[in-house]
């Protein structure tokens, strides 16, 4: 069921509170903070009658942009992201906002649903979207990423077509100054709902499922790797 629950989190403290909760109530959207602010893009949402974002049950993808202010515990709506999708990655490179693939339709990858490979610049300063960049070579969803000196990197995820459902270790940089992308090394394990955060120099990929969801088998793993980037 999508909720609109939002926590802080104090790493001195270990401790955590409740905050304002989010104006839509969605689940699986990407979450990026620029300028003090963090914004929430996208995700999925149950349609009247549905009680719970279900591939049986009607839902769809969420165009809402929703923007936090820590300072004084407020949501504000912003304009919302003109492809509405959910499971994508987002990442802040100089004041602007990156949403990068994801699911369209269904938030399921079996049930009503296409990962797409479009990539949208948001610029929170003038609350406007731009046009669509350059598309990632891969189309996929349910991805990891970080942004590391003024480009953004993409790993993992997962796809589907008419013969097969897999998981991908393809591993791509964006770079919004030349609007182009790269293939870097592909990951060791393919995988998908992984978790990813740039600390240093490296970006850390950790967990997720190395199956499609859509297979009915789920085989978790505690893989962590690592990529070095070049200092």
């Amino acid at each position: 069921m999508p909720i609109d629950n939002a926590w802080e989190y104090d790493p001195a403290a270990d401790s955590w509170r409740a905050l304002a909760p989010l104006p839509t109530k969605r689940g699986s959207p990407v979450a990026v903070a620029e300028g003090g602010r963090i914004y929430v893009i996208g995700g999925a949402s149950t349609l009247p009658g549905a009680d719970a974002v279900h591939p049986a049950r009607p839902h769809y993808s969420v165009n809402a942009v929703e923007e936090y202010d820590p300072a004084s515990n407020t949501w504000r709506a912003r304009a919302p992201i003109p492809t509405p999708r959910n499971h994508a990655v987002g990442a802040a490179v100089n004041g602007k906002i990156y949403v990068i693939g994801g699911r369209v339709g269904g938030a399921f990858v079996t049930a009503g649903s296409s990962n797409v490979g479009i990539v949208e610049e948001y610029d929170p300063a003038a609350d406007r979207w731009g046009a669509p960049k350059a598309r990632m070579p891969n189309a996929r969803s349910a991805m990891a990423g970080g942004a590391y000196q003024g480009k953004i990197y993409v790993t993992g995820g997962e796809g589907q077509d008419y013969r097969s459902m897999f998981t991908w270790r393809a591993f791509e940089a964006y770079d919004p100054a030349a609007n182009a992308w790269t293939t870097l090394p592909s990951m060791p394990v393919s995988r998908h709902g992984l978790a990813g955060a740039v600390v240093g120099n490296r970006l850390h990929m950790v967990s997720g499922d190395v199956q499609s969801a859509g297979t009915g088998v789920h085989v978790h793993t505690p893989e962590h790797d690592a990529f070095e980037f070049a200092k």
